[in-house]
C-alpha cells in the first residue's frame, strides 16, 4: 500500500483509452483502492468538501486538525475563497459586513486570507463564466503552489484530485473547457512524474 510513485505514474495512463471525458468516479475508485486506510481518510475529507451537505464549520475544523499538510492548507485556502465570495455578495447586495462569513478562530489573527485581493479582483469581473473560470484557475495554481516541494507523496495525489474535480465541474459547465483542463492535467502529470 501507499506506493505513491506507482499511483502517480498511473494517473495519466487512465485516459489513454481515447475517451474525451474522464470517468472521475473510476479514477477516484482506482486511487482509493491503492491507498492505505489513513490516506483514504484524508482523501475522503477532501472529497467531502465537494459535497454541499457536508460543507460546514465542523468539516473545516476537522480539516484544520488534520495531520496532513495539504488538507490543512487547502481547506484554509478554500475557506478564504468562500468567505471572500460571501463578502463580495454582502457588498453587492448591501448586506451588513460579516454576514454569513465563517470564522473558525476569531482570536487567531493568522487566519487572515492572504490572497483575498487576488480573489476580490476575480470576483469584480462582469462576466459570470469568466469569474468562475478565474476562481478555478486560482485554485489550480494554488494547489500547484501547495505541492511545489512534493514529488511522490499523498499531497501530489490530493492535488490531482482537486484538479480532477475542477475538470469535472467544467465538463458540466462548458464541455470544451473541461476537456481542455483535463488535457492540461494529463500533460502536467506526464511532464512532472515520469518514472
Amino acid at each position: 500500500m501507499n506506493n505513491y510513485e506507482y499511483i502517480i505514474a498511473g494517473l495519466p495512463l487512465l485516459q489513454q483509452d481515447g475517451r474525451e471525458n474522464p470517468d472521475t468516479e473510476a479514477i477516484l475508485a482506482d486511487i482509493r483502492g491503492q491507498l492505505s486506510a489513513k490516506d483514504n481518510q484524508a482523501l475522503g475529507l477532501l472529497l467531502d468538501s465537494y459535497d454541499t451537505s457536508r460543507l460546514d464549520a465542523d468539516l473545516y475544523r476537522k480539516a484544520a486538525d488534520s495531520h496532513n499538510k495539504f488538507i490543512r492548507n487547502f481547506f484554509a485556502l478554500d475557506l478564504g475563497v468562500r468567505n471572500a465570495k460571501v463578502e463580495y455578495l454582502n457588498r453587492t447586495l448591501g448586506r451588513p459586513e460579516g454576514t454569513d462569513v465563517l470564522i473558525l478562530d476569531p482570536e487567531n489573527e493568522s487566519t487572515e486570507f492572504e490572497q483575498k485581493a487576488e480573489v476580490d479582483a476575480i470576483l469584480e469581473g462582469s462576466d459570470i463564466l469568466a469569474r468562475e473560470r478565474g476562481l478555478d484557475d486560482f485554485y489550480w495554481k494554488a494547489v500547484d503552489t501547495l505541492t511545489v516541494m512534493d514529488v511522490f507523496d499523498l499531497d501530489v495525489i490530493l492535488a490531482f484530485v482537486v484538479k480532477l474535480k475542477l475538470v469535472e465541474r467544467w465538463l458540466r459547465l462548458d464541455e470544451a473547457a473541461g476537456r481542455e483542463l483535463f488535457r492540461k492535467l494529463v500533460k502536467e502529470i506526464k511532464e512532472n512524474y515520469t518514472i
